[in-house]
């Protein structure tokens, strides 16, 4: 039974075909359903290190406590593990699982150098977590660059794609890792990839590169652990005609973006990366913004995907 802390992430508040139809058949709604070319400049660093200065407060912070719960497989996991967090921002997907795993590596990246140097801050001051040999962050602009020859498995590393030359700005990023990771050998690949809230920040024409790159470091029968922004989730909703930039994908303030999945999308673009699918899903949950009484209603994807063994 699911315990209070837990139970909104299990529960499904509500029907996502009904939310659909009421989206749908709201006129003023109707510019979220129209496809429109898309307008956006490239998503840079720069705005992500905007977003993540503007948010830096501890206050911010939110430990991703249900990680766990929605992923058993990474608390059931027998011996020892690596992890590849992919954008971890500020930490808050990684600290739940080297609180629960004694036995797992973390490798995390992101592509501004601010907020892998406040991940590091949290993770290691955080009382009663040991992590100063477990957690490797380090700097990498994943939307465009290549991930870094060591994560990957050796039969990876051999294969065309990963022969290619390095284009300058690759090599830029090589040369900004973090020092603690210079110096690493080929750790052979990961047990486990977690993109979490993460892939609908990279341009929707981006994302197949991405996921690639997260297909090779994987070890064959691992997984990928997904969960991110469902198509009309509330978020979406409250974007102004002004800032959508293409279809499904609106453009923030600060120059971020957000890309909001269905499934099928989810599933293309998985299955066109070479994983096998084991669960896809929305997650509905209805909370209330305790401010002004309103009722929010989320909805996010929720997926698991193997590379095939």
């Amino acid at each position: 039974m699911a315990t209070a802390t837990t139970a909104e992430y299990h529960s499904r508040d509500f029907d996502w075909e009904e939310l659909r139809d009421e989206v749908e058949n709201d006129p003023s709604l109707l510019y979220h359903l129209t496809p429109s070319a898309p307008s956006l400049p490239p998503c840079n660093a720069d705005a992500w290190r905007s977003f993540h200065r503007r948010h830096s407060s501890g206050k911010f912070f939110k430990e991703r406590r249900y990680l766990l719960e929605e992923f058993p497989e990474l608390r059931s996991s027998d011996g020892f593990a690596k992890v590849l967090e992919v954008g971890c921002g500020n930490g808050s997907t990684v600290l739940p699982i080297l609180r629960a795993k004694k036995n797992m590596v973390i490798y995390a990246c992101d592509c501004s150098a601010e907020v892998v140097e406040r991940a590091k801050e949290i993770i290691f001051s955080t009382i009663g977590v040991s992590s100063e040999q477990r957690f490797h962050p380090f700097l990498l602009d994943f939307s465009v660059n290549k991930f870094p020859e060591w994560l990957f498995c050796s039969s990876c590393q051999n294969s065309p794609s990963r022969n290619q030359s390095s284009s300058s700005a690759d090599a830029e990023e090589e040369m900004m890792m973090l020092n603690d990771t210079k110096a690493q050998c080929c750790i052979g690949g990961v047990d486990f990839v977690t993109l979490i809230f993460t892939l609908s920040a990279v341009p929707l024409q981006n994302m197949p590169f991405v996921l690639a790159e997260c297909h090779s470091t994987l070890k064959p029968g691992c997984l990928l652990l997904f969960r991110d922004y469902g198509l009309y989730d509330m978020t979406m909703l409250r974007f102004p005609v002004e800032q959508k930039v293409g279809y499904r994908e609106y453009m923030r303030l600060e120059g971020t973006l957000s890309y909001f999945f269905s499934l099928d999308i989810v599933r293309d673009l998985f299955v066109g990366a070479g994983f096998i699918e084991l669960e896809l899903e929305y997650c509905c949950v209805t909370s209330m913004n305790r401010k002004n009484g309103k009722k929010m209603q989320r909805v996010w994807v929720h997926g698991k995907f193997a590379k095939p063994s």
